[in-house]
């Protein structure tokens, strides 16, 4: 049993890394990152400690703004904030020499090249990227990506109104949400596995996936994210990573399976085996320059270090994977038949984010005649829904991440449990 969250190994990681990779030359710190989405557009705006000259360009396919951000490094305990508005996905990771890159992911083509516009501040330095319509302080100037940035003074009307983003480990007052992705196995041109009726897997995984997160989004300090809302495809490595980049603490892949032998029935769930592990490590470290293991980059560490590091991690997400997965399996008995009694292990792709609890629900074999009429049936997916739902929120009550309502109610509560299933 684990006492420890999916991110409690990061500052013990981060401390060995620094230690370990080759000195910092870092001249500015990355503080604080908000994002403000209105009616006029989506503004993001960075908090750093000293001034910098950015370097802004567009890519396609997806249409992508990248902003690199010279001779910087994020403070520890950052969290960069959930994609809204223009943005679909933010992320960010360290590059070569120093640069710190930031990666907007567009839901829709701009109708107006990204502004910047940075100011100095008490506290610093602001940078504020404009996405959309013109910024609530157009009348201030306009910096270009390519132009020194001046220092001028700070602006006498009202900052506009951001949404503060609260890293993961700040427990706060109120705490922050716990996030769990629920992933729509397949989608668009895949459809999956078929019944014997043409009930296609796609359309129901997505139908359970909806009413799962429509139903953990209930909960007071649940937010659930869905990887696909409509009927698309994503690449499998693409879901684990819209997991990441919403610094989810579970991911839950919703699939419904096919065998040739019609009378096989019953749910089971699964978690990544080892040899999926090795093989996601083998190509972490055969890729340092973009891996991370949580919000630490491998760019620069040594290869025996690297593994080390990925070793420590994945041990520990495969450990709580196997607690969260083993949750729902139990619940799922409640509503069918389980074909599979234990939490069973495979090398699934969509399993091998290497911070992410993750887990994989075949909820029942649409090939059987009599699981696909239920599948079919709304009912019956609410069902299956309420019984993962149950599943997840008995994890999070035993493994509350830290800094969540869940956890400061459990510590304000003195429910403190011993973990080790005594």
């Amino acid at each position: 049993m684990y006492r420890c969250t999916s991110r409690a190994l990061l500052p013990l990681i981060a401390t060995i890394a620094v230690l370990c990779a080759p000195a910092a030359l870092a001249g500015a710190y990355l503080r604080s990152a908000t994002l403000e989405t209105a009616s006029g557009g989506t503004i993001l705006v960075l908090g750093l400690s000293a001034p910098l000259q950015p370097r802004l360009f567009s890519l396609d396919g997806p249409r992508r703004i990248v902003i690199d951000l010279p001779n910087t490094q994020r403070s520890k305990g950052l969290n960069l904030p959930a994609p809204g508005g223009s943005i679909s996905a933010l992320r960010g990771a360290e590059r070569p020499h120093g640069t710190y890159r930031l990666v907007l992911e567009l839901g829709d083509a701009l109708a107006a090249a990204p502004r910047l516009r940075s100011l100095a501040t008490a506290a610093g330095y602001r940078l504020q990227i404009s996405l959309g319509g013109l910024p609530r302080t157009a009348a201030s100037p306009v910096v270009a990506a390519s132009a020194a940035a001046p220092r001028e003074a700070p602006p006498r009307e009202a900052a506009p109104v951001v949404r503060t983003v609260q890293p993961a480990h700040s427990p706060g007052k109120s705490g922050r949400d716990i996030v769990v992705a629920v992933d729509a196995g397949h989608g668009g041109e895949d459809p999956g596995a078929s019944g014997p009726a043409g009930t296609r897997e796609k359309d129901v995984t997505l139908a359970i996936a909806r009413a799962l997160a429509a139903r953990l989004n209930e909960h007071e300090g649940i937010r659930a994210v869905l990887t696909r809302d409509s009927d698309r495809l994503i690449d499998l490595r693409e879901r684990f990573e819209r997991a990441r980049n919403a610094h989810a603490d579970l991911f839950v892949s919703i699939h419904a399976d096919s065998v040739r032998n019609r009378e096989i029935a019953g749910a089971s769930v699964y978690t990544l085996s080892y040899h999926g592990a090795s093989s996601e490590a083998a190509r972490q470290l055969a890729d340092r320059e973009n891996a991370t293991v949580g919000t630490v980059s491998l760019a620069g560490v040594n290869p025996a270090l690297a593994s080390v590091l990925l070793d420590a991690a994945q041990s520990q997400i495969m450990g709580l994977s196997v607690e969260a997965a083993d949750e729902v399996l139990g619940a799922l008995d409640g509503v069918g038949a389980v074909r599979k009694k234990v939490v069973q292990h495979a090398g699934f792709m969509v399993l091998k984010s290497p911070d992410v609890p993750s887990m994989l629900v075949e909820t029942a074999y649409i090939s059987n005649p009599a699981e696909e009429r239920n599948l079919r049936s709304s009912a019956y997916q609410a069902r299956l829904a309420r019984a993962i739902e149950s599943g997840v929120i008995a994890y999070f009550q035993r493994h509350p991440p830290d800094g969540t309502h869940y956890a400061n109610a459990r510590h304000a509560g003195g429910t403190e449990q011993d973990d080790s299933g005594v």
